[in-house]
């Protein structure tokens, strides 16, 4: 866990803006001795959201199985896996 202080934020910018992509952790800053915001580069934080998403959403399927939901076949599963495969491949091609 990397802490510095609020005032390195304003003298060290590109020094921390830089430790925060190198490393892909978030920098906590200190405003007289107690937390105040966090900082991380812009990959990191997409890459946390997504992360967020996917494990809401894998709750939220547990949830509807326990309340009776349908589940998949196997074959079904992986039909829908290489289709997810497929659309995250060809979005990772667009410019």
């Amino acid at each position: 866990m990397n802490i510095r202080p609020s005032a390195a934020i304003r003298q060290n910018y590109n020094e921390i803006a830089e430790q925060c992509r190198k490393t892909a952790e978030a920098v906590f800053l200190t405003k007289n001795s107690e937390g105040d915001p966090v900082v991380m580069d812009i990959e990191t934080y997409n890459r946390r959201e997504k992360m967020l998403k996917f494990r809401e959403e894998l709750l939220a399927v547990g949830e509807d199985r326990l309340h009776g939901s349908k589940g998949y076949s196997v074959s079904e599963a992986a039909s829908m896996m290489r289709d997810a495969i497929k659309e995250a491949a060809a979005h990772g091609t667009e410019d």
